[in-house]
């Protein structure tokens, strides 16, 4: 799993939320790097394609 120094114990079980993750990006020191998102790990990315709400929660979201 990528580690960051975030504890995931902490992060893993309940999420994070938009001013957690906005904190966490602004940290980059290059804001021009690709944003991809991972369901396992790493092993594989895909592009964010675009980021909405949906039943009152932000959704991330990789489409073909």
């Amino acid at each position: 799993m990528i580690s960051n120094g975030v504890d995931a114990q902490n992060w893993t079980e309940r999420g994070k939320t938009i001013r957690d993750l906005i904190k966490e990006l602004q940290s980059f020191e290059d804001p021009e790097l690709l944003a991809e998102i991972s369901i396992d790990g790493g092993k594989t990315t895909r592009p964010i394609s675009f980021v909405g709400k949906e039943n009152g929660k932000c959704l991330i979201v990789y489409t073909k």
